[in-house]
């Protein structure tokens, strides 16, 4: 299992946190997704280690910016 922790920008609510929650779910691999909307952290849990661009892509189809 992997574990990293992203920071997405624009998030500001439940529902954000549900969008990218959803979309980043969508990619194959991963087990579980925690948001916390006050600090932007996403952290992903996977079975291993994630392409960026995957979650980026993800992220940015939610209507967020990945910032790292």
């Amino acid at each position: 299992m992997a574990e990293t922790t992203y920071i997405v920008k624009g998030m500001s609510c439940g529902h954000c946190a549900s969008s990218v929650t959803e979309e980043v779910s969508e990619i194959a691999g991963v087990s579980a997704v925690n948001v916390d909307v006050a600090s932007g952290k996403v952290t992903v849990t996977s079975e291993a280690p994630l392409d960026v661009q995957a979650v980026d892509a993800a992220v940015t189809e939610a209507g967020y910016q990945l910032v790292s």
